[in-house]
């Protein structure tokens, strides 16, 4: 099976020390497989879409030396392939509305007592048998099968668990003002492009079970993942984010940016002087601590 692997960022800035390390991450597993790395643009988010944010971040790729393979692919040009499958799984009654305001939500959520995932509580199912009366839908969320259990094994975490009816609940897949979720778009992309191999920061590892959840519903593929370290703020604590201003790559040193996510990853120093021999060791390097298992987990 050839190794197909992706870099997904969401257009809402530039590139920051914490979103290259997944990419230097994802582009490595990609080529010390002999594989391709696709880039998708992940704006199917419209409001946090900052115009022109893509094309920097394209750019930021290329300074560093980490080229995709084909075509980028743009979310907000997908819509009928995420409508086909939300209608697919309408058609089976494994989609329903929900009238519930996000108030509304946060006051059941804190009445409950079921543990959810990241400090954030599972939806109540308020709606999942019907609108209550007077309400229309807002949202449209999955009916979580009552057995969904997902075991699998990170290749950087190891083995993980997670029963989703009673951590996460029924989630949403479009949500009240109209757009796609991102737990329905992903998964209908990464199906669509073939991928075999997620690599994504640890923050993501909570959306991981019920993406396959969604994927086993629309009988797509399972691909293998792995979660890398997320950066922090040494002054905050908090993840490297957009939204906690990061500030952008600079990439007029491009050697010496990534060796700085290189050791981010946990890596000892690379002594190449430019980019393509430092790539060149880092993949040799990151093939000898993640061999890739025989298959895709089932």
């Amino acid at each position: 099976m050839t190794y197909i692997g992706r870099f997904a960022p969401s257009p809402s800035g530039p590139l920051h020390a914490g979103s290259l390390v997944a990419a230097l991450a994802s582009w490595l597993d990609a080529r010390a497989q002999s594989g391709r790395w696709l880039l998708r643009i992940e704006d199917v988010d419209t409001p946090r879409t900052v115009p022109g944010a893509a094309q920097v971040i394209m750019q930021q790729l290329r300074d560093l030396g980490l080229h995709w393979d084909g075509e980028v692919m743009w979310q907000s040009q997908r819509g009928p392939a995420y409508q086909h499958a939300f209608d697919t799984l309408m058609a089976r009654g494994q989609v329903y509305g929900c009238g519930c305001t996000r108030r509304e939500i946060a006051d059941s959520q804190l009445r409950g007592d079921a543990q959810g995932v990241d400090g954030e509580r599972p939806y109540p199912g308020t709606c999942r048998n019907g609108l209550p009366p007077g309400r229309q839908a807002r949202a449209w969320r999955l009916r979580v099968p009552q057995d969904s259990t997902e075991t699998f094994t990170d290749r950087w975490l190891g083995p993980q668990r997670q029963d989703v009816s009673r951590a996460v609940g029924d989630f949403a897949l479009r949500r009240a003002d109209g757009l796609w979720a991102y737990q329905l778009a992903v998964v209908v992309d990464d199906g669509a492009q073939g991928v075999t191999d997620v690599v994504r920061g640890a923050d993501l590892l909570g959306s991981t079970a019920r993406q396959r959840v969604l994927a086993r519903l629309l009988g797509l593929p399972l691909p293998r993942v792995l979660h890398v370290p997320l950066v922090v703020d040494p002054g905050s604590g908090l993840k490297l984010s957009k939204q906690n201003g990061a500030p952008a790559l600079d990439t007029r040193r491009p050697r010496d940016t990534l060796a700085q996510a290189w050791r981010d990853l946990g890596f000892g120093e690379i002594g190449a002087a430019d980019v393509p021999a430092f790539l060149a060791e880092a993949t040799v390097r990151w093939a000898r601590r993640f061999p890739l298992p025989a298959a895709p987990a089932a």
